[in-house]
């Protein structure tokens, strides 16, 4: 497991949160026992425990977070048909809402049903990636981005979280599979490498912010390529087909009102008066 940390530090007004560096959570191999340490590391981080809840929510005194494995999908919204984009904040409400600049998104289908691991798509497929979570995967059509926009759950409210990981199958080169982070007002928070893994094994990256950043949108550059008939992985053209399984991310919540905001300074600030004055003890 590897866990890197970076934290930076600033002087701000006493009504602004302070903002840490983000803590990073990577590791790859080749079965799903290489990454199953970094992936519950992030759990912790993000909080909520191990008892799931209805809809992906984890949650307990530590914290609240959601998942997302695919595998309770219909049949109905899986291949060789399509995901709804919005499928996880309406018929199973996380928050999540895809969007991607291709056609849409499929989630691969269970044996019996299809061809596994996206084998509809293309037959080699089927061998190439393996699962984390078995047997469903995920992924953009036409296009290798897929955008994840958080709102509070089963509502059209905007929101916000304080984490986001993934598991990703077969990433073959360093630089082909980013996730990017994105504030509440669409500025960057960073852009982060997958790692790669040995041919057809599973990484996983997850990137917790500990201290006032609020995320509002990720943006998944998965492989360098899109999936697509007689698309294969590496076949000369150098091309990294990755597809995802599992998602990982803090419970989304409601943006602050702004006349919030501008009362918790003077509040803070009153109460740092009263500590000086010795009127108030903690």
């Amino acid at each position: 497991m590897q866990k890197h940390a970076t934290v930076v530090c600033a002087a701000i007004a006493v009504s602004i949160p302070a903002f840490a560096g983000p803590i990073l959570f990577t590791s790859s191999g080749a079965t799903p026992a290489s990454i199953t340490a970094t992936r519950d590391a992030f759990r912790v981080a993000l909080g909520g425990g191990t008892v799931a809840g209805a809809n992906g929510l984890f949650q307990d005194p530590t914290g609240a977070r959601r998942e997302i494995n695919w595998d309770g999908v219909p049949d109905a919204f899986s291949a060789p048909n399509n995901l709804p984009a919005n499928f996880f904040n309406v018929n199973s409400p996380r928050g999540a809402v895809f969007a991607t600049p291709g056609s849409g998104f499929q989630v691969s289908a269970n044996a019996g049903i299809a061809p596994v691991n996206f084998g509809n798509i293309d037959p080699s497929y089927s061998s190439v990636f393996q699962t984390f979570s078995p047997q469903r995967l995920f992924t953009a059509l036409g296009s290798n981005i897929t955008d994840v926009n958080f709102f509070v759950p089963g509502t059209t409210i905007p929101g916000f979280v304080s984490g986001f990981g993934a598991i990703f199958t077969d990433v073959d080169l360093t630089t082909s599979t980013t996730i990017q982070y994105f504030a509440l007002n669409n500025t960057s928070l960073g852009t982060f490498a997958v790692p790669s893994s040995p041919s057809g094994g599973l990484s996983f990256l997850g990137i917790q912010f500990n201290a006032g950043e609020r995320v509002g949108r990720v943006r998944i550059t998965s492989g360098n390529a899109a999936l697509g008939a007689g698309i294969l992985d590496q076949n000369g053209l150098s091309n990294d087909l990755a597809v995802m399984d599992d998602f990982l991310f803090g419970n989304p919540q409601d943006v602050p009102e702004p006349a919030t905001l501008l009362l918790l300074g003077p509040a803070l600030l009153g109460l740092g008066l009263l500590k000086r004055t010795g009127l108030f003890r903690s």
